[in-house]
């Protein structure tokens, strides 16, 4: 097939380009902006595109499908074009729906955990031997892309989340999958630019759940009020299948899960991660995978990039990086943290990034949310407000809806570098939790170390 990318640079976008591309399809792509790690990847392949910008002419009535980015505009004169020469235009959760549509389809949804559930899963999958088609939203090890498309596999994972698939289309990913497997972690609110109430947000997961045909499963995380709430209110008459959070000790800095009698040691931490992989044993046991080969396979997964991962350490500190922006996931990460470093010093930086984040209305649900670290750090970069066309925001407010009177506010990535350096990091951990990149910071992790133990 001949396939064009309108926005070929995003994360999910550049994996398909490249699963297909692999696959001996004719691939070419556009996009305004092309960052590491995409732009290397598609180089080296030689599907980068010669120039960045949108370009019409790239799009001819010989190619088999167009796929748009979230990412591309409605106005994108590339779309405009593909519409006047009657061009196959599909989203990427429509093209990998159409390309896995025979396939049993195992839906991984959730305000929080999504990632890390998927990557469980997969994970063991590939242990067991298990043949399977798969998107996740991050890099995981042992994986070369996050998508993955055959013929043959009979089963396909795929990481769904709730925000619009494109700008043709406002419907949620999760419900262009159709999925046979339908799974909750938990809802919070987010998103705010596009469900402006609880109550919208909560509808989409209604929808969700009521689109399980009666012969699928909803798998969901009873302990999460919500979930519970829409599980029970649900038109599907779907075998429902509840999952909490299992029996776990820590023990010289391990976590061990608990069952049966028996004791399986981990290399990830927190609570929500021993939720996490509860729902996940339940999803491989649907696919055939048992209960031994489950947990000789869970021992060796060590977590998604991005995902509470450990970047640098030494016998004082131990750095972390993590995904959590939005308020459900800065508390969960806070305290496994403060669980797992029981007695350590917990310094947590937090980047206000998102346009949920961001929002002066939505903020509110940020209070308390980094009750548990010792010392407490906000930045947000103003012109990235501007640039979300967001009303201005200052750091007076920002502490004031945090509501924690010992939280520092910061704007400028200099001012984050030289705050970091001049902490005494005895037996500490330091946590850096953004969707973003705090402004450009560049920390030397190795300077941290070399000053501190």
């Amino acid at each position: 097939m001949y396939i064009h990318f309108i926005a070929i640079g995003g994360a999910v976008m550049h994996n398909l380009a490249l699963a297909l591309h692999s696959q001996g399809h004719k691939v070419t792509g556009s996009d305004d902006e092309i960052i590491d790690p995409a732009f290397t990847r598609l180089k080296n392949s030689g599907i980068i595109p010669e120039k960045f910008g949108w370009f019409p002419k790239k799009l001819n009535a010989e190619l088999d499908a167009v796929i748009l980015g979230m990412h591309a505009h409605a106005d994108n004169p590339e779309l405009a074009k593909a519409k006047t020469l009657g061009l196959k235009i599909y989203s990427f959760p429509e093209y990998i729906y159409e390309q896995s549509k025979n396939k049993k389809r195992v839906v991984i949804g959730g305000s929080h955990g999504k990632t890390t559930i998927t990557s469980m899963i997969m994970h063991v999958l590939k242990a067991t031997e298990k043949d399977f088609d798969y998107m996740v939203g991050s890099k995981l090890e042992g994986f070369e892309l996050m998508v993955k498309l055959t013929d043959s596999a009979p089963v396909i994972i795929l990481e769904g989340d709730e925000y619009p698939d494109s700008a043709l289309n406002k419907t949620p990913k999760f419900l262009l999958y159709k999925p046979d497997i339908a799974f909750i972690s938990g809802i919070a609110w987010d998103h705010i630019n596009v469900f402006p109430t609880f109550e919208n947000y909560c509808e989409q997961f209604q929808l969700f759940l009521d689109m399980v045909p009666a012969e699928g499963k909803i798998i969901y995380n009873v302990e999460d009020a919500e979930v519970k709430e829409v599980t029970d209110k649900t038109s599907s008459v779907a075998i429902k299948i509840p999952y909490c959070t299992p029996e776990y000790l820590i023990e010289n800095g391990t976590t061990y899960y608990l069952h049966h009698g028996n004791k399986t040691s981990l290399q990830v931490f927190g609570k929500h991660n021993l939720s996490n992989m509860a729902g996940a044993f339940e999803v491989c046991k649907q696919l055939g995978v048992t209960e031994a080969e489950f947990f000789t396979a869970i021992k060796t997964f060590n977590g998604a990039a991005n995902r509470l991962e450990k970047i640098a350490g030494n016998n004082q500190v131990t750095i972390f990086k993590d995904f959590a922006h939005s308020p459900s996931k800065l508390k969960a990460t806070i305290a496994a943290v403060k669980e797992q470093f029981s007695g350590r010093k917990i310094i947590a930086c937090m980047e206000l990034h998102t346009y949920s984040s961001l929002n002066k209305e939505f903020i509110a649900e940020y209070k308390n949310c980094m009750t548990g670290a010792d010392v407490k750090v906000v930045f947000f970069n103003p012109h990235t407000i501007e640039l979300k066309r967001l009303e201005a925001i200052s750091n007076v407010e920002v502490k004031k809806l945090f509501g924690h009177d010992d939280l520092i506010v910061m704007n400028k990535k200099e001012e984050i570098e030289n705050f970091l350096y001049s902490q005494d990091y005895t037996d500490s951990v330091l946590l850096l939790m953004t969707s973003g990149n705090f402004g450009g910071m560049n920390l030397s992790f190795e300077k941290i170390l070399n000053n501190n133990g």
